[in-house]
């Protein structure tokens, strides 16, 4: 068996051959990120006389191609997360850091571990983690289209946030659409404002609701002169909001038909839909790169962090946030869920807020323990059994 290890880079990919005993069966060279430096590489891999295993870190986006094209060539190919190699790096003598280095450390790595090539599921899965990446960029924005009316709010009708349960109920966005300002909603015809709150609230809202609000919109101290300005700007916001929502509605049924075709058990756990589930899916990806639960734990940065110096230890301990954030939020909604609808998970979470921990840090350490269930249905491809308490 021949190691092939890759330093993937934008431009031009570093590439090495070593044998199982790690002696050097072709020295380090360049092929572009074109074309030609792939039909090179398949060139070089035909050409051996034994059976090649390629390893490549998952550097970015650019070893997507280069993985696409070894799948297709018929090469077992093991995607690794440049923080494995930099820790093997660490534990080397050689201290020269360059591309060409660099593949030796992916080839020697890939020699040593006896890793079994990436899923070949990672296509649907690379496939989710776009989606769901990219959901995650249109909520964040949904976020920001908010505060900015919660913004505008607060300098033309800072009272009106005690109207509604939430500024952004169907009946409250409704009425946002026709009028902003405190001295535009309290020179609002009542029986139109009535008629709107009715028609926006299915019957819950009426007139009495509507002379609530004109009330306190009469004795607001809202800034009149602005009316204007901001009634425009609401109405885009309102409207970008609607568009958001919209693509997110679209998005998570794309997301849904592809967690399908992934042959998977993380769904069977109370509270992870299948939006949640193929998020966390997407960030871990190929579950066989962890041994163990701890090192998953690492991987998505919820892992306690630990200071200590001479005689002195920090008695409180947080998460060290250094994995994917995109995997630590699925966590923790998933977490959020799991308390309520999981009998074990919500009497541990129950155990914790009696020791005295904050809801945050209760949560934290229920994402710790919800993802080492998590890491042992992957493994072991079973779904979830809840336990009674």
């Amino acid at each position: 068996m021949l190691f092939c290890g890759i330093d993937v880079a934008k431009y031009q990919h570093a590439v090495i051959l070593l044998d199982e005993e790690g002696q050097v069966r072709k020295p380090p060279f360049g092929i572009k990120n074109t074309r030609k430096g792939f039909d090179q590489l398949g060139s070089l891999l035909q050409s051996q006389s034994e059976p090649v295993q390629v390893g490549l870190e998952a550097t970015g986006h650019y070893w997507l191609a280069l993985y696409e094209e070894l799948s297709r060539l018929g090469y077992p190919v093991v995607v690794l997360n440049p923080l494995q190699i930099a820790a093997y790096r660490k534990s080397g003598v050689r201290k020269v850091k360059s591309d060409r280095t660099d593949a030796w450390w992916v080839a020697d790595f890939l020699r040593i571990a006896n890793l079994p090539a990436t899923s070949q599921d990672i296509p649907l899965i690379l496939q989710l983690r776009e989606l769901t990446r990219f959901r995650f960029r249109l909520i964040e924005q949904i976020g920001d289209c908010k505060r900015k009316i919660l913004s505008i709010l607060d300098r033309v009708f800072p009272e009106y946030e005690t109207l509604f349960s939430s500024v952004f109920l169907k009946s409250s966005r409704e009425l946002l659409k026709t009028a902003v300002s405190a001295h535009e909603i309290a020179d609002f015809d009542l029986v139109e404002l009535s008629q709107l709150l009715h028609r926006a609230s299915r019957g819950r809202f009426g007139r009495q609701k509507a002379k609530t609000i004109q009330d306190l919109a009469r004795a607001s101290i809202g800034v009149g002169f602005l009316a204007d300005a901001v009634r425009m700007e609401m109405r885009c916001l309102l409207d970008q909001i609607d568009l958001l929502q919209e693509q997110i509605a679209q998005l998570d049924a794309s997301v849904t038909e592809l967690t399908a075709q992934i042959p998977q058990y993380i769904t069977s756990i109370p509270g992870i839909g299948p939006v949640t589930g193929a998020a966390i899916l997407a960030e871990i990806g190929d579950i066989q790169r962890f041994d163990s639960p701890e090192k998953l734990v690492a991987y998505a940065g919820i892992d306690a962090t630990v200071y200590q110096t001479g005689q002195f230890e920090a008695s409180e301990a947080h998460m060290s946030k250094r994995g994917s954030p995109y995997l630590r939020h699925a966590l923790w909604q998933a977490a959020s869920m799991a308390v309520l609808y999981d009998p074990e998970l919500k009497a541990y979470y129950q155990a914790k807020r009696q020791e005295g921990k904050h809801h945050n840090t209760a949560v934290g350490a229920v994402c710790r323990k919800l993802l080492a269930r998590i890491y042992v249905i992957l493994k072991e491809q079973r779904p979830y059994v809840i336990r009674d308490c």
